[in-house]
């Protein structure tokens, strides 16, 4: 049950991430998937401001995973872009176990290492101001939250 939705502005991918974040649950693993520029980290901010998080989020694109602990739930957000074949060196199960939100932005270059089930999101640059945003849900649980968004 994939679902394409057109983001017209930079206000619908924050609306977009709220809705997605009243649904949250704890060991929820979101993958972000899209060119530079795309609405990744947008998204990224958006969900965790929804949670409650008011530090500043970041892309953690040299440090790979930044965490945040002072909002509903713990956010572990990855930038995994430029791990180049050392994925190896990230015990990914502690994060996607650690009854928090893990979001990952370029999930698509891991897929070996992502969970049976997650949500992913793959965005589309239309022109300056607007996207279309695929949402896929792997696995049951993530179906049924597609249902709710």
């Amino acid at each position: 049950m994939d679902k394409k939705l057109v983001l017209n502005n930079e206000n619908d991918t924050i609306l977009l991430a709220e809705n997605i974040e009243s649904e949250k649950f704890p060991n929820m693993v979101i993958v972000l998937n899209g060119e530079l520029g795309s609405g990744k980290t947008l998204f990224t901010k958006a969900f965790a401001k929804a949670m409650g998080i008011d530090d500043n989020v970041t892309s953690p694109t040299f440090t790979i995973i930044k965490e945040y602990y002072n909002g509903e739930l713990p956010l572990f957000h990855m930038d995994v872009y430029r791990l180049e074949g050392e994925a190896d060196s990230i015990d990914f199960d502690y994060y996607y176990n650690k009854n928090g939100v893990t979001i990952i932005e370029w999930g698509d270059t891991i897929k070996e290492y992502l969970p049976e089930e997650y949500l992913e999101l793959n965005f589309k640059i239309l022109t300056e101001n607007k996207r279309v945003v695929y949402i896929k849900p792997i696995g049951e649980k993530y179906e049924n939250l597609c249902g709710e968004i």
